[in-house]
């Protein structure tokens, strides 16, 4: 089963491998995605973010989720020493960088709790997969049709940051301007949340973005910095 929807601004694909597809999970998978953006979204306004961020809701008035996203944001601005903030100056507040993953390792998560046993979903090139092996490509940073090395993932999942697809869109908190010293950095870890944030999180620090994502527990990491160099620790799952 192989189903494609736009939300969120960019493509979610899920491929389903298991015998018997249970339809209703797949439904709720999409449901919640375009619930998640509904709520999520810093680009609605009349979204859950927007309203905290205009004062409409109080800081103690957040829905769990929101609060467990705001956490997770707070976690993460803590860890790089405030190069990754979703709080920046003359800009509203802005959890995407978290909402992605995170709300995709949530619809991974229902399909597991319904039973699927073997599923790849992909949202614009963010990946989380159950069974396997499952292969995915690493795009090169610089040519839209090279890639830069081929993963065996199974039961884990795998995010990329980059400026290829959005230009110089991440920022270094602690200065206000774009990240630089790496051209992409691809993290593996178990789960999307994790990938994708500390994936965000390693491009804002720029060249010692590596070593911190690699001291992360369960990360691992292939980045292109400035120089065209590849880093990666030794476990990435590189396809034979």
């Amino acid at each position: 089963m192989r189903r494609v929807e736009q939300v969120m601004g960019f493509p979610v694909s899920l491929r389903v491998d298991d015998e018997r597809v249970p339809g209703a999970a797949v439904a709720a998978v999409f449901a919640w995605l375009h619930e998640a953006d509904a709520r999520f979204s810093p680009f609605r306004p009349d979204s859950e973010v927007c309203r905290l961020d205009r004062g409409e809701t109080g800081p103690g008035e957040v829905s769990a989720d929101l609060a467990e996203i705001l956490a997770l944001c707070e976690e993460y601005r803590v860890a790089t020493g405030g190069a990754f903030d979703v709080r920046l100056p003359g800009r509203g507040l802005d959890p995407c960088a978290v909402v992605k993953g995170w709300s995709v390792q949530r619809a991974a998560d229902l399909l597991r709790s319904a039973g699927v046993e073997r599923f790849c979903l992909n949202a614009g090139g963010d990946v989380v997969t159950a069974g396997g092996p499952w292969r995915v490509g690493i795009r090169h940073p610089e040519r839209a049709d090279r890639i830069c090395a081929v993963l065996d993932i199974t039961d884990a999942a795998v995010a990329t940051s980059a400026c290829y697809e959005r230009g110089a869109h991440i920022l270094d908190a602690r200065t206000g301007l774009p990240a630089t010293g790496l051209l992409s950095v691809t993290i593996v870890a178990p789960t999307l949340t994790e990938a994708d944030t500390t994936a965000t999180a390693a491009f804002a620090l720029g060249e010692e973005g590596v070593a911190w994502a690699s001291a992360r527990p369960g990360c691992e990491v292939f980045a292109v910095d400035s120089a065209r160099r590849v880093l990666r620790t030794q476990r990435v799952p590189l396809a034979a």
